[in-house]
């Protein structure tokens, strides 16, 4: 266990952290499968609507370092593809 007042510090900042990461973590899944969910139904005006509201989730995550650039990028390209393939 933390021993310093340091530790002690940084062992609560760490709880913290964690579980606004994992709080962020949990809505950027949320948000992709909403996106998922309307392309799914077949509805594209839902979709894109989502998709807008997921791209700026997404966007937030990768700024905030919870997941890599490339990782969002991927995410926005493939949700992307999948609404225009909807015509």
């Amino acid at each position: 266990m933390a021993n310093s007042a340091q530790s002690r510090k940084r062992a609560r900042q760490a709880e913290r952290h964690r579980q606004r990461n994992a709080s962020y973590r949990s809505m950027f899944r949320t948000f992709i499968k909403k996106v998922i969910a309307a392309i799914n139904e077949g509805d594209r005006e839902k979709a894109q609507s989502a998709y807008q509201q997921a791209v700026s989730i997404i966007d937030k995550t990768a700024n905030k370092g919870l997941i890599h650039k490339n990782k969002a990028a991927r995410h926005k390209s493939r949700l992307n593809a999948r609404i225009r393939a909807m015509q």
